[in-house]
């Protein structure tokens, strides 16, 4: 075997254990069989919502193991073309095999994302919301271009997405927006983008042409139904209203339509100005306060499980998550995984997905990188 066709064997087979560990593959084998001999009850269909449910646990693990072993079978075929090609000298055959072998491996790095995708919320919709850091128009300005790096991704995706909340900067810039985004595991796949972003450029907004270093925070919380019970005391809630204002510091509305409600125990606020009417705003902005507690407390359950919790940081050094370096080199760096690009532009752009299938891989496996940050 070839050492590039090694290369490919070895990619296919790290991702397809992966993939195994992600779904704990004996449990997720039983509870199969099980979900199988459930939906033959016929008893099953006279409670259509639990119908529902288990129907569709059923279909999502039964894909994901029909693709764990449909690619082995591929991958056991191309290794069987590829020694065939060897043995006859047929370098048509052996390279046939090993291009194969290749698009297979793609295809398993692929496959191998959507199974992380197993959260009870992941397949939801999802709020992204961001707000500058300490720095006037310097963060506010990065923090617009973080607003247009995840509405770039989002569009890549095929996702709708909706701008829920924008509070412009006084000369240039973002203050905080939120972002709605819309489709099939929006959530499961932006949530690993929560923490702090730092940015390290010539400033545009220096006449001395210095190099300035801005932070940014992000945080992603998933949409939720109404059958989610969150409780929440009408008493420890401070709600305002204001005048709601769009990309540019135009107006949308001449009354005081928007609606922000800080939720005092945690000190949690949210906005909506999406929409002319205060009673609809107050609605949403309710529902992404509940989507916020609900994100809250299924982090401290994750993070209690490997006693890591940690209340949200400050915006600033030693909290960030990833760093963007565009003067004097150009470099992207994660600082959980360990993951680069030398194109910032195109990371700027929206191309986050080698930062998101690393980052949903590390907390499957649980491995942490030491990672020095970038100067």
């Amino acid at each position: 075997m070839r050492a590039e066709g090694q290369a490919h064997i070895d990619r296919i087979e790290a991702a397809l254990a992966l993939v195994r560990r992600s779904l704990d593959w004996e449990r997720a084998l039983r509870r199969l069989d099980e979900l199988s001999a459930r939906v033959q009850d016929p008893d099953l269909w006279n409670n259509p919502k639990q119908a529902q449910a288990i129907t569709q646990e059923q279909k999502r693990l039964q894909s994901a193991v029909t693709t764990v072993r449909d690619i082995e079978r591929e991958m056991a075929d191309a290794i069987e073309f590829i020694e065939m090609g060897e043995a006859e000298g047929d370098e048509t055959i052996t390279d046939e095999g090993l291009a194969s072998l290749a698009g297979l491996a793609d295809r398993a790095d692929a496959d191998k994302v959507q199974a992380l995708l197993s959260g009870e919320v992941d397949a939801n919709d999802t709020y992204i919301e961001i707000h500058a850091g300490a720095g006037g128009t310097e963060s506010q300005d990065w923090a617009e271009m973080l607003f247009r790096m995840y509405a770039r991704w989002a569009e890549r995706r095929g996702f709708k997405v909706e701008t829920v909340e924008y509070q412009a900067g006084e000369q240039a810039g973002i203050k905080s927006a939120t972002l709605l985004v819309k489709g099939e595991n929006a959530y499961g796949y932006a949530k690993t983008e929560s923490g702090v972003h730092r940015l390290v450029r010539i400033s545009p907004y220096d006449s001395n042409a210095r190099r300035h270093t801005s932070f940014s925070s992000v945080w992603v919380y998933p949409v939720i139904d109404d059958e989610v019970e969150i409780e929440i005391n009408p008493a420890d809630l401070k709600i305002d209203t204001y005048r709601a204002s769009g990309a540019g510091g135009q107006h949308v509305n001449t009354t005081d339509s928007a609606v922000r409600i800080t939720h005092q125990p945690t000190g949690i606020v949210v906005a909506s100005q999406n929409d002319r009417s205060q009673h609809k705003n107050r609605a949403t902005a309710m529902s992404m306060l509940k989507a916020r507690l609900y994100e809250r407390e299924m982090a401290e359950r994750e993070a209690a499980a490997s006693g890591e919790y940690q209340e949200k940081s400050d915006i600033g050094w030693g909290h960030q998550i990833r760093s963007y370096v565009l003067q004097p080199y150009q470099l992207v760096k994660d600082l959980r995984t360990g993951t680069t690009s030398t194109s910032p532009d195109a990371v700027l752009d929206g191309a986050l997905d080698p930062f998101i299938s690393a980052a949903l891989a590390q907390r499957v496996t649980g491995e942490k990188a030491e990672v020095e940050d970038v100067e």
